[in-house]
């Protein structure tokens, strides 16, 4: 322990070294440390008033915060079914490294609570989707905007739940976090240029018990909550001349949904011209896009 302590001083008096190569090496040296070295990059930075020392301390105390998030992306990604909200908050985490996890998931189980206490056997899928609907735009008043504002705050889940603006990807995933734990069948589907879910009933057999039919009852925006139907939706297909319309049905997995959401938080950074955090973001994608069972 000793020894590491010493070594860490030595690497922090050489952080403002002007030789390019000497500080690369030490660079790459306290990232090894990972997160425990962000308290002592933190109490240099509080110590001194050269703003070229600092600038570089504070790139150093976000690419430990960016390697930690890779890793715990990686975790996320390496599970069978891994979980939606969770990898939402893990994208929040980009932007809040020190984000507080239990104070999210507590206010999203407080509007899950207040959905299902609304909720009973006896109604009907476009009933149901009223309860959410209420309870997300009328009672909490969450606000939904369009992705093409490039609000980079819409896609952080913490901001969202403290503001209550939000964009299809947020506020959808909050939508579709709470549907999963209530067992009601809304999943998103891959619709061009669109973020939108269907209501999915799996009707069953009378005579063959194996046999099951999955069919959309209708179709949902989740930045309103507004409801489609199928005629709705084949004429937007048409309207955009879209092909292959069939695979446009098929519900997105959770990796799918989280890269998407990814993509356009990029879009975001690449829209005011921070490459950087454009580049990075595409860098979490393709730690995702790298499982063959992404699809």
């Amino acid at each position: 322990m000793i020894e590491k302590d010493k070594e860490i001083r030595a690497l922090l008096r050489l952080v403002d070294d002007p030789d390019d190569e000497v500080y690369d090496q030490v660079v790459n040296r306290l990232l090894h440390y990972g997160k425990n070295i962000i308290p002592n990059l933190e109490s240099v930075w509080e110590s001194t008033a050269d703003e070229q020392l600092q600038e570089r301390l504070e790139i150093l105390i976000h690419r430990v915060h960016f390697n930690d998030l890779q890793q715990e992306l990686q975790e996320w990604n390496e599970q069978e079914e891994p979980d939606l909200l969770r990898g939402a908050i893990l994208i929040a985490k980009y932007r809040f490294p020190d984000l507080n996890v239990p104070s999210i998931m507590a206010q999203f189980e407080h509007i899950r609570r207040n959905v299902w206490l609304e909720l009973n056997n006896y109604l009907t899928p476009l009933e149901q989707v009223n309860v959410i609907n209420s309870i997300l735009y009328n009672y909490y008043k969450l606000q939904g905007h369009e992705l093409t504002e490039r609000e980079n705050k819409h896609f952080y889940m913490n901001q969202v739940l403290d503001s209550k603006q939000g964009n299809a990807y947020s506020i959808g995933i909050l939508y579709l976090a709470i549907c999963e734990v209530l067992d009601i069948p809304i999943f998103a589907v891959d619709v061009p240029r669109q973020f939108i879910f269907a209501y999915i009933d799996t009707l069953h057999s009378f005579l063959n018990d194996r046999e099951s039919i999955q069919q959309i009852q209708f179709y949902i925006d989740p930045i309103s909550g507004m409801i489609y139907t199928q005629k709705d939706l084949d004429l937007y297909l048409r309207k955009i001349n879209a092909t292959d319309k069939g695979r446009y049905f098929e519900p997105l997995s959770n990796r799918r949904i989280i890269c998407k959401m990814l993509e356009e938080l990029s879009l975001c950074y690449q829209y005011r011209k921070e490459d950087q955090n454009a580049e990075e973001i595409q860098q979490l994608i393709r730690s995702i896009e790298s499982r063959d069972d992404m699809f």
